[in-house]
């Protein structure tokens, strides 16, 4: 089924990059599951420098039971049932954008300004922006009793970055370049579940980890920061061909602003505005947004799972 747009969304101007995304999921089973239910957060949603021409997913074996729903942040959500028995499950999701060049805004107005104003709101907009405030799951910044605060190890990591009266714009680049730089990628150094305190420690991770980290920065002080899953266009090492599914799942966050909106940012690319990216869906942290979760009922056996996305601009 074809996503439908979210809202009204200007038509691509020619400055626009097109993008075919595939996304494919396997799952093999070592004997036969009697049942299976999964839930997928991999459907593109419609932003304002996002225009979805179409965005499919299909499976194998098919599903007796699919239901698509929108969740309160206006992810598109997609649930599976195999109530057969089955020993595999193919999710493939195609997908076809057009990302517009972002804009950074130049405020000029300070950080603790739009800390003050994002506290003040009230009513309908308090609701969308609150949840973005808070702590979540995967960044626990209230205060843990008989431990130090996650705030307080997060006020101190990126104090440097908050000088009083600095630029809203300043900041947020500021922590982008501030991960970048001195945060090491490396996969092996943390799991889904590796607590955020652990990321401050060893400061190594990966793009989950790094947009967890600014989403905590930012909320410490009090700066509504949503966390964003989608894709990055990479590129091969100079002279080699583009290896068909060696791109992967994305993450990064956005900061929102008063009266301008939400101003995405890449950490593990120290990009602020970026151009090459295909998003997903949004929330508080990955919990919110995991591309696919699911549980198999059936006798005791061995699992394995593999993920090729390829991202191509056409």
């Amino acid at each position: 089924m074809d996503v439908l747009p979210d809202h009204f969304v200007p038509p691509p101007s020619e400055h626009g990059r097109r993008y075919t995304v595939s996304h494919r999921t396997a799952y093999s089973y070592g004997s036969e599951m009697l049942d299976g239910y999964s839930v997928a957060h991999l459907l593109a949603r419609q932003t304002p420098f996002q225009y979805v021409a179409s965005s499919v997913l299909t499976t194998d074996p098919d599903v007796d039971e699919r239901d698509e729903r929108v969740d309160v942040f206006g992810n598109h959500v997609v649930q599976l049932g195999v109530h057969r028995p089955h020993d595999h499950l193919l999710v493939d999701v195609s997908t076809d954008v057009i990302v517009e060049p972002a804009t950074v805004p130049e405020t000029g107005a300070s950080w603790e300004l739009v800390a003050a104003q994002t506290a003040a709101i009230r009513g309908d907009m308090a609701l969308e922006i609150s949840p973005y405030l808070a702590s979540s799951r995967f960044v626990p910044i209230r205060k843990i009793a008989n431990e130090a605060s996650q705030r307080d190890a997060l006020v101190a990591a990126f104090g440097e970055q908050f000088t009083t009266g600095r630029p809203i714009e300043d900041v947020i680049g500021g922590v982008c370049n501030f991960i970048f730089e001195h945060y090491r990628f490396d996969p092996a150094s943390t799991t889904v579940s590796t607590p955020l305190g652990d990321v401050l420690a060893q400061r190594a991770g990966v793009c989950q980890d790094f947009a967890h980290l600014a989403v905590g920065a930012f909320r410490a002080r009090g700066i509504a920061s949503r966390y964003v899953s989608g894709y990055i266009e990479t590129d091969p090492p100079p002279g080699e061909p583009k290896t068909i599914g060696a791109d992967a799942s994305h993450a990064w966050c956005a900061v929102w602003i008063p009266e301008y909106g939400w101003v995405d940012l890449d950490p593990t690319n120290g990009i602020v505005g970026p151009d090459r990216h295909v998003t997903i869906g949004w929330g508080r942290d990955y919990a919110d947004v995991a591309p696919i979760r699911g549980v198999v009922i059936g006798p005791g056996s061995m699992q394995t799972l593999s993920v090729e996305v390829d991202v191509v601009r056409r």
